[in-house]
């Protein structure tokens, strides 16, 4: 509980002669109770502007929303009138939720946030710090804290800020989370105090949102521009697309940051060799104290070593700290559906999945399983409805380039046609195999899998449902690959 005017002190608006005691603050119009602040926000499906009246009659205190919009005549109530009411909404949220880890993280990217938080996440818990998570996972941590809220890349910034105080209150000090790019382009993250941003790598998706390229990439750099404070640690991945290193390395100097670039082209950690091994990678990296070192992971994929070197430089004080994370680093665990080995049939073949739903994803895991396959590598995936379309054959023909067999399916259709979007997908690889239903290509599959091959079944990973419509069905790519697998 807080006063109204401590709030609008902290956002720089004009006070209010008759300031108030708020409670609570939410965006739901329905969760609104006596005493709290409503931020009625226009949205993609509905606008909060609507609920204004229904959030009076419940006992708001105050209502922030946009400038110019009408505030029906009331004395119970005070109208916050703002050019930028997502980005007060976040800061306000900061103000209210004020507790939060001394130690915080955040990564964006296309591709790997996931990943490179949770590895993040296990370093720290290796040298027994309590420890957290917050992204397309939920929220994960080594305490016995437990989030119950909707799962989302980035949650809006009331939950963020909510879940920060938290954790802690759970004496959790340490904390990486997602920046996804909507969260970004709509202020969620604004209000955070983070000491490090990394920058996974950038390729196409989500432009049935950002429209183009270009946008995209701006909205992942606000966590540069807006949110990384000057001498912030940047760390990024030095071999993604060049035009957009560029562009990227650009802002953080402007923003006189420390820039930290990893991977084979890196500085601060440089990949000098990577060995695919039976049972994970061997790496050999170079630091910028001029250390080396060699170590063995026990994770398939290529870009696994991307997101631990970038996890790595993310966090490092010094070259002490890069020392004693080194021998940890055989200790870490792949991530719930990343690479996620499913099932080994009886005559060897093994079953990955996977949460690529990118062209790049798609073909970064086809190029890492190669090495691990010694007869026929297969692949099947689809794309998801109400979705970037331009994705779908982009994907189908990665998929054609680097798999011997291609099967499309079903991936979350929504409310569009599933045959018209695995048409669209086949058009960039005519020969693949189109098998409607998710499961049934599953099913299919398996039985023709021989001694060294691998299927990888793509684009769900850790998800636990099939949207078709507005209804979401249960399904897992994992118990329905063992469901199959233990009938042969």
């Amino acid at each position: 509980m807080t006063s109204l005017n401590s709030l609008l002190h902290h956002v720089q608006l004009p006070l209010v002669p008759n300031d108030a005691e708020i409670t609570g603050i939410t965006l739901d119009s329905r969760k609104v109770q006596k005493g709290y602040l409503f931020a009625a926000l226009p949205g993609a499906k509905s606008n909060g502007c609507d609920y204004i009246d229904v959030a009076i009659q419940k006992g708001a205190q105050a209502i922030l929303l946009p400038t110019g919009v009408t505030f029906p005549e009331t004395n119970s109530c005070i109208p916050i009138h703002c050019d930028n009411p997502r980005y007060i909404l976040s800061l306000i949220a900061a103000f209210f939720f004020p507790k939060h880890p001394k130690h915080q993280v955040a990564i964006t990217g296309t591709n790997g946030k996931t990943s490179t938080a949770d590895f993040i996440r296990q370093i720290w818990q290796l040298q027994n710090y309590k420890s957290a998570t917050i992204g397309t996972l939920g929220v994960i941590s080594n305490t016995d804290y437990h989030y119950t809220g909707p799962v989302l890349t980035t949650p809006d910034s009331i939950m963020v800020h909510e879940i920060l105080t938290d954790l802690v209150n759970h004496d959790v000090q340490h904390l990486a989370l997602e920046a996804s790019s909507h969260g970004l382009d709509q202020y969620r993250l604004d209000g955070l105090t983070i000491e490090a941003a990394g920058f996974t790598n950038l390729t196409r998706d989500h432009l049935d949102y950002h429209h183009d390229f270009q946008h995209y990439l701006e909205a992942k750099l606000r966590l540069f521009k807006h949110i990384l404070p000057i001498d912030g640690i940047a760390a990024i991945n030095a071999d993604m697309d060049q035009n957009a290193l560029k562009q990227i390395t650009q802002a953080i100097l402007e923003h006189k940051q420390e820039l930290r670039l990893v991977g084979e082209q890196g500085q601060f950690l440089k990949l000098l060799s990577v060995t695919p091994l039976p049972e994970g990678q061997k790496l050999e990296i170079k630091t910028v104290y001029n250390e080396i070192f060699s170590v063995t992971i026990p994770l398939l994929g290529r870009y696994q070593v991307d997101n631990i070197l970038l996890a790595m430089a993310l966090i490092a004080k010094n070259e002490h700290d890069i020392a004693n994370f080194v021998p940890l680093l055989p200790h870490l665990k792949g991530v719930r559906g990343r690479m996620e080995q499913a099932a080994i049939l009886s005559n060897g073949a093994a079953i990955y999945v996977d949460y690529a739903h990118t062209p790049d994803a798609l073909a970064h895991l086809l190029q890492s399983l190669r090495p691990h396959t010694h007869h026929n590598l297969y692949v099947i995936f689809g794309a998801g409805g109400d979705r970037d379309t331009g994705k779908r054959p982009l994907m189908a023909q990665e998929a054609d380039k680097y798999a011997d067999y291609v099967i499309i399916t079903d991936d979350n259709p929504r409310t569009e046609n599933p045959n018209l979007i695995r048409q669209e997908v086949k058009t960039g690889a005519p020969t693949a195999l189109e098998i409607a239903g998710r499961e049934e290509a599953i099913a299919q599959t398996i039985k023709k899998l021989q001694t060294g091959d691998i299927l990888v079944v793509a684009g769900k990973g850790h998800e636990q449902g099939q949207i078709i419509g507005s209804v979401v069905h249960p399904f897992d790519d994992v118990t329905i690959i063992k469901k199959h697998a233990s009938c042969l």
